[in-house]
């Protein structure tokens, strides 16, 4: 695909710097306050430079850059949201050693020249709820976790405990109602219920962790086989060999969504333990001498390959037919 032009987009909290390159290679530099008014601005901003086909390209940072570039898609333009690494590797091949946020959105744009980075589109309306949902409930469970460990701590002032069994009790209904709305908003979406029930029959998944799957995975379909999948999520194999020297042990690579590896961990123990299908699948595996923590991540990854299995096939969890996944 040849571009006539193409925008780095640097995001931040409260601003976000930008890097237009034009057809004749001129670098435009501007800096938007990250707000709906600094978006529109942003359009506007281009509409003067009269820019034809345009690629967009921002780095995936969490919540910062989502609403930007669903307006930019929204506005049709061509937008990629790329991972970090891919950018910060990009920059040790050009050797830069400048870093701010003018260079970055400047670098940021290079990269989209260079890579052309595959374009992306926002999940539908009903997966960014249930995303929030999700992400909501998993920062309600650490704020009460680090609130109970304060308190398990030992806590000699009595308004002190007081204060910490107030805010761990309200956190706990807060829980309830946020899996409960989870729960409705699944069920009032069929295809959310459908594929919910679908990842459900896996050993392992219960309706927890099926919701963060659908709320982190938006759109299984864009993948072309489920160990794109595992990459994502950061499950994939990591092997260290060079020459004769160099022979490190395999690990996870853990370049991914560390949501859903975290999701994935306690979901791996239990298949392992209760289910008789992946005690068979994993007993090969220990008989090679793989360590447990291993063994454990191969589990996590096997849950993505059949997750990704019922939801392609429209069919519940089969152990004979899991075996061939």
């Amino acid at each position: 695909m040849n571009l006539s032009c193409v925008l780095g987009v640097d995001i931040a909290k409260l601003k976000f710097d930008v890097c237009l390159i034009k057809e004749n290679g001129k670098a435009k530099h501007k800096v938007f306050a990250n707000t709906t008014s600094g978006f529109e601005q942003l359009v506007a901003w281009l509409s003067s430079y009269q820019v034809g086909s345009l690629h967009v390209c921002l780095e995936a940072t969490g919540s910062y850059g989502e609403a930007l570039a669903t307006h930019l898609f929204d506005a049709g333009l061509t937008v990629s949201v790329v991972n970090p690494a891919q950018v910060k590797a990009f920059a040790a091949s050009r050797l830069t050693r400048t870093k701010t946020d003018k260079v970055d959105a400047e670098l940021i744009a290079r990269f989209c020249l260079a890579q052309q980075p595959a374009s992306w589109q926002p999940p539908a309306p009903e997966v960014r709820q249930l995303q929030a949902l999700v992400r909501r409930l998993d920062a309600l469970i650490e704020m009460r976790v680090a609130e109970e460990n304060r308190l398990s701590s030992g806590v000699s002032i009595d308004a002190v405990r007081e204060s910490l069994e107030t805010h761990i009790a309200y956190l706990v209904e807060e829980i309830k109602d946020t899996e409960r709305l989870i729960r409705e908003h699944i069920n009032n979406h069929p295809d959310l219920k459908e594929q919910s029930d679908l990842l459900d029959s896996i050993p392992g998944i219960a309706s927890t962790t099926a919701a963060l799957l659908l709320a982190e995975i938006t759109n299984f379909k864009q993948y072309k086989s489920a160990r794109q999948v595992a990459a994502y999520a950061g499950l994939v194999p990591r092997e260290r060999r060079s020459g004769s020297s160099v022979r490190g042990r395999t690990c996870l690579s853990k370049i991914g969504n560390a949501r859903l590896r975290k999701a994935l961990y306690f979901p791996a123990i239990t298949a392992l333990r209760c289910s008789a299908f992946f005690q068979q699948w994993a007993s090969g595996m220990r008989e090679r001498g793989k360590s447990k923590m291993a063994v454990i991540g191969a589990a996590m990854r096997k849950l993505i390959h059949l997750a990704c299995g019922v939801l392609k096939t429209g069919k519940p969890f089969d152990p004979n037919w899991a075996k061939t996944v």
